[in-house]
């Protein structure tokens, strides 16, 4: 075969002494074709090196192997979990996982959304910024299923943790330990995960009667997190909280290399930190943080069997699953 130019399967037809429907039938059906015509096949795809076109075949099928996810951060550990528990069910299953991330973007959202949708997924899970309501209503109107993660739904199932009661537990607790003047550091109050953390800590401030003080950061990054911490070490001992919540692990990072440096702020003794996510980078921080822990793995897992319940029963009634998060206590709220 001339080299340069893909083998196609009129060529193994003709290598084999065969019609193109029995090539396609070997290739699908292979309990159809006699013996010695599948043996004459097969020897002609070897020798040829034919690939199967398997997107052309699925386009006709208009059904694909093929899974995308988005997540709204990469870069955060949680979202590599999330996706990883995907991929193992999705191997499980025979399934291929194309995810991307948002950057917590709208507009790179709706692209991946697009592409997908063109592309036709099997299926789309989506941690969503949140304004793209109406293009997942539609993809979904036009037959490709949308199983939304952190966030509820009406139209469709969806995967989330109860980030209010998630925001009480990390207050609660602080509150437990004595503190009585608590930071919540939040970013990105847009988002539904962070507005309801914040709703939840606020909530069980005025329970407990704990003050609280709303630390606006510039993002959800250790960066972001280590200028709001170095902000703190810069107030006066008497202005400075006694505690701190963080609206994600990735911030609490940052604020505790902000104290640790030079040794400025003792941790938990002069201020005690909680995060959110337990990442598994949160256990050997310089002091191991403490941390409101979602199932990230189970969550990807469960998103994908949604969706392959919507897709074996398309007119099922749609579920939504919501875990409870949980806190995993460390030294860095040990007095």
């Amino acid at each position: 075969m001339a080299s340069g130019r893909l083998v196609s399967m009129k060529d193994v037809a003709a290598a084999a002494r065969v019609s193109v429907g029995t090539v396609s039938n070997v290739l699908n059906r292979p309990d159809v074709v006699s013996p010695d015509r599948r043996e004459r096949v097969e020897q002609a795809i070897a020798e040829l090196g034919y690939v199967r076109n398997d997107a052309a075949r699925q386009l006709k099928l208009g059904r694909s192997r093929t899974v995308g996810a988005v997540v709204l951060d990469s870069g955060n550990p949680f979202y590599t979990q999330l996706v990883g528990g995907i991929e193992a069910a999705a191997e499980a299953s025979g399934l291929a996982v194309i995810s991307g991330s948002s950057g917590n973007r709208e507009r790179r959202e709706r692209l991946y959304l697009q592409l997908f949708e063109e592309q036709r997924a099997r299926g789309i899970l989506l941690a969503s910024t949140g304004g793209t309501t109406e293009l997942i209503e539609a993809i979904r109107g036009r037959g490709t299923p949308v199983v939304l993660v952190e966030r509820e739904t009406e139209g469709g199932s969806s995967v989330s943790v109860d980030d209010v009661a998630g925001g009480e537990i990390a207050v609660r607790h602080l509150a437990g330990i004595g503190r009585r003047r608590i930071g919540v550091i939040v970013s990105r109050q847009d988002l539904r995960q962070v507005a309801d953390r914040l709703r939840g800590a606020q909530r069980a401030a005025a329970e407990a009667g704990v003050e609280v003080e709303v630390i606006e950061a510039e993002d959800l990054t250790v960066l972001a997190g280590r200028t709001v911490g170095e902000a703190i070490v810069a107030r006066s001992v008497a202005e400075r909280p006694d505690a701190v919540f963080c609206v994600n692990d990735l911030l609490a990072v940052g604020v505790l290399q902000a104290f640790a440096f030079r040794h400025q702020i003792a941790v938990p003794e002069q201020i005690a930190i909680v995060g959110y996510d337990d990442i598994a980078f949160a256990r050997s921080t310089v002091v191991p943080l403490t941390s409101v822990s979602q199932p990230a793995e189970l969550m990807g897992r469960t998103a994908l069997a949604l969706l392959e319940e919507e897709i074996a029963e398309a007119d099922a009634p749609r579920r939504h699953v919501s875990f409870r998060p949980s806190l995993v206590e460390r030294e860095s709220t040990r007095g």
